[in-house]
């Protein structure tokens, strides 16, 4: 049978033949005439390779991974050499072309049964030792599929921002080849099909974590805000480690589907085993999704270029945690116990980060922080149950983050670099695009009606409250988050783009609109930010909420708890509580930054410990230098004195005796003949003696 893939070659190739041909022997044969015979065998060559890929879907899956590592690696080995255009048409188009192939990907997977939308592509064995066997492979299941077209999508719209924010810098090259690299890994770990394989993606992010964020790594704070990035990291991933080989010890795999498919079989609902399973692995996503107790490192991740902080908090690294909750929903719901430390510690960090929002000047740090409570958002969700709402608001986040951090980007950029927004103001008067997509993503955090925040947090709200697994305790949380979200995030928005202008005359001066390779993302995520909630509206407003029925077949091996049944005027009462907490947090915001400015100067005047302690995060980072850093190091002092004192000195204080035991037998060695008979005279006279 003919091989379609012989084609793609062929239409290059002659391509090439007309060019040479025509270009020898016809005189007319114009400039035009070669760009067009060479764009057209090039396309045509291109989407057949897409046809074949969509009919090869195996082959596909495994390129939507591979190509962003190879634009990482072409950019690494060659970058340095060539010039901008090329360098970043690589790191571009690189990510663009595994965004195609997620798209394939997924028309492929809809075109299946509901229930048969499972693809596992197996590559090769990894190790096979005892009882443990390793196969390297990808999934391909409506999870994945959600989750590889956010990573793709959002990341490219980022690399093409990348190439107006980063257009002067002189690591252009390396700084694209990380951002491939960290697409990457992110696929790597959402693709995979066994823990190990996972485990590989989620120490590739923490290691491009740290190389972008301390990319700038000339200023000694850009480094140490990599290295923390990494320590903390590496705290969470010691339980993912060890919750992987309770996992071994228990099931005897790690391949998903062995692991997922027994787990009602293997594990006792709420014992023992099932709960330190699930804990070990939760500590490992509040390492890498910032939850308390590890989340110090976010804000400081700040460091990094604006567009690596867009890329960690909206599309890899931050959702890492949630995915992998969400992935084990088979484990979790046989651990109710675990089940409630994720949804508590999730509320607990979304109202406890949202309150350290109220205080900071950084235009970005602000952002950090609301992602940590975002965050907690999705964590309250997959606690309680509701996993398929916690990924509804991880993709709608993606969105809206992402939409905040490049807004936050052109500001910077029109400033200067200034990132203090009390010396900002006014500037809606200035950059107008970046005024008008800052707002919109401002509503959409907030949880406004119509924009996409505003029906995932209700889901997610609505869900706390009427899960078995919930409880009104939990809705409240995340109510009166909501309702301080709108409030620090106005307050973002009318610090930067309204009241008096504090900036100097010299940055005044000199503010512009970002250029349009920065601006064209921020409409399309600005889009996103309004439209994208409706993939997921609820049926109690008369939506069909497809993304939550496009997911059910991930929870099919969970342990099912009888729901309550609630009517729907509750879920509106409720839904209207939270909105009216948003709206109040907006007219407290308006008030004191419009309408007031002088009354939070007042209030921090007159409650100025409590500013303080809000300014400085709580002290969190200073009682953990004073409790563990100070002690890890003091205890390093003291090995490094013991081994330098004690054990080189037993080592060293041998070779010395030696030497100088030496040292005193080599003076008796003269070489005069009556030194020697007086030494064997007096050695007779000892004898006798």
């Amino acid at each position: 049978m003919f091989d379609y893939i012989i084609l793609v070659p062929l239409f290059p190739l002659f391509g090439a033949f007309l060019n040479g041909i025509f270009g020898v022997f016809a005189d007319k044969w114009e400039k035009r005439l070669v760009h067009v015979v060479s764009s057209a065998a090039i396309g045509v060559a291109f989407t057949i390779f897409l046809f074949l890929l969509y009919q090869r879907v195996s082959f596909s899956i495994a390129l939507v991974a591979l190509i962003p590592a190879l634009g990482a690696f072409i950019n690494v080995l060659f970058g340095y050499r060539w010039n901008k255009t090329l360098v970043h048409s690589v790191g571009v188009g690189s990510v663009g072309i595994a965004f195609l192939l997620s798209a394939l990907a997924f028309y492929q997977l809809l075109g299946l049964p509901p229930h048969e939308r499972f693809i596992e592509v197996p590559f090769y064995k990894w190790m096979v030792s005892g009882g443990l066997s390793l196969d390297i492979g990808f999934l391909l299941d409506p999870l994945s599929m959600v989750m590889m077209l956010a990573v793709t999508g959002v990341s490219f719209l980022i690399h093409v921002y990348s190439i107006g924010y980063m257009h002067d810098d002189p690591s252009y090259a390396r700084f694209f080849s990380y951002l491939n690299l960290f697409v990457f890994f992110m696929l790597i770990l959402v693709m995979a099909n066994s823990f190990p394989v996972m485990f590989v993606g989620w120490e590739g992010v923490g290691l491009c974590s740290y190389l972008l964020i301390g990319f700038w790594f000339e200023d000694d704070y850009n480094a140490y805000a990599g290295n923390k990035a990494f320590i903390v990291n590496r705290i969470g991933d010691y339980g993912f480690l060890l919750g992987m080989f309770l996992i071994f010890v228990t099931f005897h795999s790690l391949n998903y589907s062995d692991v997922f498919e027994n787990a009602q079989h293997v594990l006792t609902y709420n014992g023992f085993i099932a709960t330190a399973i699930t804990l070990l692995l939760f500590m490992g996503a509040t390492g890498k999704s910032a939850q308390i107790p590890l989340y110090v490192w976010l804000p400081d991740a700040m460091a990094g270029p604006t567009p690596v902080s867009a890329l960690i908090h909206a599309a890899t690294m931050v959702t890492a945690g949630v995915y992998m909750v969400a992935r084990c929903n088979a484990l979790f719901t046989m651990a109710p116990v675990s089940m409630a430390v994720v949804a508590a510690v999730g509320a607990a960090t979304a109202i406890f980060a949202a309150s350290m929002g109220f205080a900071q000047r950084d235009i970005k740090r602000i952002l950090a922080y609301s992602t940590i409570s975002q965050l907690g958002y999705m964590f309250l969700a997959v606690g309680v149950g509701a996993f398929a709402a916690g990924i509804f608001h991880l993709v709608t986040h993606a969105f809206f983050k992402a939409l905040l951090f490049l807004s936050a980007g052109s500001v910077i950029h029109a400033m200067g670099g200034e990132q203090d927004v009390m010396k900002m103001g006014g500037l809606r008067k200035y950059i107008r695009a970046t005024f008008v997509t800052a707002f919109i993503a401002t509503l959409a955090i907030s949880g406004m009606p119509g924009f996409s925040g505003f029906f995932s947090k209700d889901e997610i709200l609505w869900y706390a409250y009427s899960s078995p697994y919930g409880s009104p305790i939990l809705w409240f949380i995340g109510a009166v988050t909501a309702g301080m979200t709108a409030f620090y995030m106005f307050r973002w928005l009318f610090l930067i783009f309204y009241g008096e202008e504090r900036m100097d005359e010299e940055t005044k001066h000199h503010i512009h609109e970002s250029p349009y390779v920065m601006l064209i993302p921020l409409f399309v995520l600005a889009f996103l930010s309004v439209v994208g909630g409706y993939i997921g509206i609820p049926e109690a407003l008369g939506g069909k909420n497809h993304l939550h029925h496009f997911l059910e077949p991930i929870t099919e091996h969970a342990y099912k708890v009888e729901w309550h049944e609630y009517p729907h005027f509750l879920e509106y009462a409720l839904m209207a509580i939270s909105t009216g907490l948003a709206f109040l947090g907006f007219l407290a915001a308006y008030w004191c930054y419009i309408k007031d400015p002088s009354l939070p100067v007042r209030f921090a005047e007159k409650y100025h410990r409590l500013y303080e302690v809000v300014y400085n995060k709580y002290f969190v980072d200073e009682i953990y230098n004073g409790s563990f850093v100070r002690g890890v190091l003091g205890s390093a002092f003291s090995s490094k004195k013991f081994d330098e004192v004690v054990v080189d000195g037993a080592v060293n204080g041998t070779g010395k005796s030696i030497y100088l035991f030496g040292s005193i037998l080599s003076r008796i060695q003269t070489g005069y003949i009556y030194h020697y008979i007086w030494g064997i005279v007096i050695g007779l006279l000892i004898l006798l003696v």
